[in-house]
C-alpha cells in the first residue's frame, strides 16, 4: 500500500527550517515518491537541491508558472527550455507547473495563452505529461487544448465541477485532488463520487491547501493520506484501494519506477 505526491512544492522557503523532519513524515506516511513541480528561473536551485538530496524520492518537473508570466516571460522561457532540452533525457518527468491563472491578474491572459501553447508542444515534442494549472481559467485552458491531441498529463488541484471533470477526463486528462476535498461545502465531494478512481491522482500542492483538520496551517506531503482518507469515505470503498489506483495511476502517468 503505496501513496505518491503527485504535486508538492517543498522546496520553498517554508520548509528550510524542517525539510528533512517533513520528508520523514512522508516516509512514516507511506508516500513513496512526491513530485516537485517548477515555478520559474527563481526555483531551479531549490528544485535542484532537494531532487539531488533526495534522488529517487523528489522528482522534478521543469515548467513557467502561469503567475510568473510578465513583461519578461520570453527570458524566463528561454531559461526553462534549455533546462528542459539540454538536460538528460530523464531528467525531468513532466512539463510543469504550466496553465493559465486569471484569479491574481488578467493583464498577462495572451501572453499566458502564448506560453501554455508552446509548453505543451514542448511536452509533445519530449513526450512527456503536463501539470496543468487551471485557477479560474478552466475554459481558457480547454480552448487552448482543443489544439492539442495525443497529450497527457493531470490538471492539478482540481476545483471545478462535474460537468468540468467529465471534459478533462474526456480529453484524456486525470483529475489531481488535494486537501480541498475534505473543506466543507468546496463541492469537490461530488465530482470525486462522479468519477471512477481510474482518473484521479493525489496530491497536496504543500506547503498550500493543508486539508482538515489542518486547514489554514502548512501542508505537508504526509497530509496525502489525509486526502485519500477522505477519497474512501466518499466513494465507500477501502483506504487500501484508494491509494492502490491512485498510485497506479501517478506511476502510469509520469512514467515512474517505485
Amino acid at each position: 500500500m503505496i501513496l505518491i505526491d503527485t504535486h508538492a512544492h517543498l522546496y520553498l522557503d517554508e520548509f528550510d527550517i524542517d525539510r528533512e523532519t517533513v520528508i520523514q513524515n512522508a516516509i512514516r506516511s507511506g508516500v513513496k515518491q512526491i513530485l516537485c513541480p517548477n515555478i520559474d528561473s527563481e526555483s531551479l536551485s531549490a528544485i535542484d537541491s532537494i531532487c539531488e538530496s533526495y534522488p529517487g524520492y523528489c522528482l522534478p518537473m521543469m515548467g513557467l508558472h502561469p503567475t510568473s508570466v510578465k513583461e519578461n516571460y520570453k527570458d524566463e522561457l528561454e531559461i526553462i527550455r534549455k533546462r528542459l532540452f539540454e538536460s538528460p533525457q530523464e531528467r525531468y518527468i513532466a512539463i510543469g507547473e504550466i496553465g493559465i491563472d486569471l484569479y491574481w491578474d488578467k493583464t498577462f491572459l495572451l501572453q499566458q495563452q502564448e506560453v501554455l501553447k508552446l509548453q505543451l508542444e514542448w511536452a509533445l515534442s519530449k513526450k512527456l505529461p503536463v501539470a496543468i494549472h487551471s485557477r479560474d481559467s478552466f475554459d481558457a485552458i480547454m480552448e487552448v487544448l482543443q489544439n492539442f491531441d495525443s497529450l497527457t498529463g493531470v490538471f492539478h488541484c482540481f476545483s471545478g465541477n462535474v460537468e468540468q471533470a467529465e471534459k478533462v477526463v474526456n480529453k484524456g486528462f486525470l483529475l489531481g485532488i488535494g486537501g480541498v476535498v475534505t473543506f466543507k461545502n468546496a463541492g469537490l465531494d461530488k465530482v470525486v463520487q462522479a468519477t471512477d478512481l481510474s482518473n484521479i491522482v493525489l496530491e497536496t500542492d504543500a506547503p498550500y491547501l493543508a486539508p482538515m483538520p489542518f486547514r489554514g496551517k502548512r501542508n505537508e506531503s504526509a497530509y496525502v493520506s489525509l486526502v485519500a482518507q477522505k477519497i474512501a469515505q466518499i466513494k465507500d470503498v477501502s483506504y487500501a484501494e484508494v491509494c492502490e489506483i491512485t498510485s497506479g495511476n501517478a506511476i502510469k502517468l509520469f512514467n515512474l519506477a517505485i
